[in-house]
């Protein structure tokens, strides 16, 4: 038969507790749920002291959620490259061109797109280029 090592049973076991600086709902509902349970029977909570923490706790609860649900709108919202740049759509942008001899080139801007969370732009002369390699973005001109 087997022994177990009694210096290893609960050994990695944390043997003080860190102290959290917020407090939760569920530590709220211990609290309270101690608060009644230890509570003199001759002398019994304030009913109307406990719905108004019960109250309390519910629109924090409640504006954390919305807070919560505000900066996951906020960060969709900056995600998306195609929003973006979107307003250069219908504008002639300049680029670095990738072939060796031509330099700068130029073309009005059809769509946006997004591949790997960079935004692509489709032009009138049928290349594609990627946003952050436009160089200058001006109004073309009519004809």
């Amino acid at each position: 038969m087997n022994t177990i090592d009694s210096s290893l049973f609960l050994a990695n076991q944390k043997t003080t507790r860190d102290p959290s600086p917020t407090l939760g709902k569920d530590g709220f509902l211990q609290i309270l749920m101690t608060q009644l349970q230890n509570q003199d029977p001759s002398q019994p909570m304030d009913t109307n002291a406990m719905v108004e923490q019960l109250t309390s706790f519910t629109m924090v609860e409640q504006i954390m959620n919305m807070s919560n649900s505000i900066d996951t709108l906020v960060e969709s919202q900056l995600i998306s490259p195609v929003i973006e740049y979107s307003h250069m759509i219908g504008k002639e942008v300049t680029y670095e061109s990738t072939e060796a001899d031509t330099g700068e080139k130029s073309s009005k801007v059809l769509s946006v797109s997004q591949r790997e969370g960079w935004a692509i732009l489709e032009l009138e002369n049928g290349e594609t280029v990627y946003a952050d390699a436009v160089t200058k973005v001006s109004v073309p001109e009519k004809a």
